[in-house]
């Protein structure tokens, strides 16, 4: 075996190896099974049935966003007709992203994860160079700070306190910390807590749209000319082009989650078609309600107070129906707990994010990383978002620092989006190379194609100046910054990986492979190991084309 990359098919022995040089190798029919290695049994058990899929999707989409963005979005775009248009066209988008999730899936069932694990397959050239981008700004920037930090905020409204920075913060921590500890301890209760909070907040939506039906037959004597705001509904509709990029950037972070139980996918029985199936159904659930719920706000509420006020869309919604301070109650309470539910979904399919991160051996000590000891669950994963979480809930000040921090999330999400897209015709051009089979799922291209103009756009609106100048963002500086810092993270992340697997191995005359390792609970993983070139050549005649072990070697000598 030459200083190219190992080729393998199975993972059946204790120990292969991968090798991290020969970038310009070429791609081979065995090269779609390098990466992690695949639990063909999931150490993590199989507790996400169908409905806690429908429930992980949607209670990590139904945040805040519902009852909080319709507001903001008819100010961008000026109009109703037009506002409710773009609810559609958020659809449509998460539709097709959808679908390419759907196409990656029926190539890896047997792959949690979803984004980190995608890339690595449709990037293996440099070995573990886009995945190691993402895992750095996912590691860091994937946080649930903001979702506890309303959650906070809200049950003291609800409670009549006055809020201060360190109240909000204490609340913001200990849920934070509960989440954690529960899901540390039992997949199924996590689930079952995520299920339950997902279950409240669609009948909360469900029975927004019944009151709107209700408004609009007339049947609420309190609301003067209902549905007045659909007559010229087109009216006012706005030309300015930020406002119209603006609005269109909160629709499609309304619906982010829709791909969330696919970081859970190797915990599903028949992850194809319980995804197939129940992926879809859960996005066409939150759209429904998303438009339903806007239907209810815009028949109830006059356009010019929807416009004008800076309280809750929905609060202005159940004050023109209920006029007594218990329905306003209800309401802050309904939307902490829809806070709640999306830190519960975040969490669990973010820590198998992380966990993937650690078993592709891009953290150090993947062995803790991949470990399911002792309760079943990723400890380490679980306890590394949380820490994050609250340092970036303690740490920054009110203002500035924090939104700086939320917004900054926002665009490598896009360029992986992008990237994703791109890496779907990778991966098919490889496998008609290869003649591998059809897939269980293809998407149409003009779905793709879609999906690709509209992450194009996505990474282009947000550097279009707001109307009040460079200064007239959601931060007191340079509006664009957090774009330009997303992209200097992303930058950083190159860099650190160019010294870590290019310089150092160079100039400490060694070359980087990766080991897998099998756990004793089943769990499998990479670990990168240092041969020096002296030895190089006996580690590779130890090992077939396959990564499989032939001779009987000790690796202990070359581990970091």
């Amino acid at each position: 075996m030459t200083d190219t990359p190992s080729k393998q098919s199975v993972y059946s022995e204790e120990t292969i190896t991968q090798s991290l040089d020969g970038d310009e190798a070429s791609i081979t029919p065995s090269d779609e099974e390098t990466g992690a290695p695949i639990e063909t049994v999931s150490p993590l058990g199989y507790h996400v049935d169908w409905i806690s899929v429908i429930f992980l999707n949607v209670s990590r989409t139904i945040g805040i966003g519902v009852f909080t963005t319709p507001g903001t979005i008819l100010k961008g775009v000026g109009s109703v007709g037009l506002s409710l248009i773009y609810w559609v066209v958020g659809f449509l988008f998460s539709a097709a992203s959808l679908a390419v999730y759907l196409e990656y899936l029926s190539y890896y069932p047997k792959r949690s994860g979803a984004d980190i694990a995608y890339l690595e397959k449709a990037y293996p050239r440099p070995r573990l160079f886009v995945p190691a981008l993402y895992a750095f700004t996912f590691v860091f920037l994937s946080i649930s700070s903001s979702s506890a930090i309303v959650f906070a905020e809200y049950i003291f409204a609800a409670l009549g306190q006055e809020t201060s920075t360190w109240n909000v913060r204490g609340l913001a921590v200990g849920m934070s910390t509960f989440v954690t500890l529960v899901c540390m301890a039992n997949t199924k209760w996590s689930l079952r807590f995520s299920n339950w909070i997902g279950m409240i907040k669609v009948a909360t939506l469900v029975f927004i749209a019944i009151l709107g039906l209700i408004v609009l037959a007339g049947g609420i004597s309190r609301v003067q000319n209902p549905g007045s705001n659909f007559r010229n509904a087109f009216s006012g509709t706005s030309t300015n082009l930020n406002g119209l990029a603006n609005a269109l950037l909160k629709i499609r972070f309304a619906y982010v989650g829709y791909e969330n139980a696919f970081s859970v996918a190797n915990e599903v029985k028949d992850p194809i078609p319980t995804l197939k199936k129940f992926a879809p159904l859960s996005l066409g659930i939150v759209f429904i309600l998303y438009f339903m719920a806007n239907i209810a706000y815009f028949a109830t509420v006059p356009k010019e107070l929807i416009l004008e006020s800076h309280e809750l869309t929905a609060s202005l919604f159940f004050e023109a129906i209920f006029p007594n301070r218990e329905a306003v109650i209800a309401l802050q309470v309904l939307v902490a707990l829809s806070s709640l539910g999306s830190v519960f979904a975040s969490t669990i399919s973010a820590s198998r994010v992380v966990r993937e991160c650690g078993r592709q051996g891009l953290l150090p000590y993947p062995r803790v990383w991949a470990s399911t000891k002792p309760f079943g669950t990723p400890l380490a994963a679980y306890a590394l978002r949380w820490f994050i979480s609250c340092v970036v809930i303690i740490l920054p000040p009110p203002g500035d620092a924090f939104n700086f921090i939320v917004d900054l999330q926002y665009y490598p999400t896009a360029v992986w989006a992008l990237l994703l897209t791109v890496g779907l015709y990778k991966i098919r051009a490889r496998r008609q190379k290869a003649h591998a089979p059809s897939s269980a799922f293809k998407v149409w291209d003009s779905v793709a194609a879609f999906a690709l103009a509209v992450n194009v756009g996505i990474m282009v609106l947000p550097w279009v100046p707001p109307e009040g100048g460079i200064y007239g963002g959601d931060v007191s500086f340079f509006y664009a910054t957090y774009c330009i810092v997303g992209v200097f993270i992303i930058l950083l992340a190159a860099f650190l990986y160019w010294v870590w697997f290019k310089y150092l191995p160079k100039r400490g005359q060694y070359r980087m492979r990766l080991v897998v390792d099998k756990l004793s609970d089943g769990a499998q993983t990479l670990t990168t190991v240092r041969v020096p070139l002296h030895a190089l050549a006996q580690w590779d005649s130890t090992h077939d084309d396959h990564g499989q072990l032939i001779l009987p070697a000790s690796s202990e000598e070359y581990h970091d």
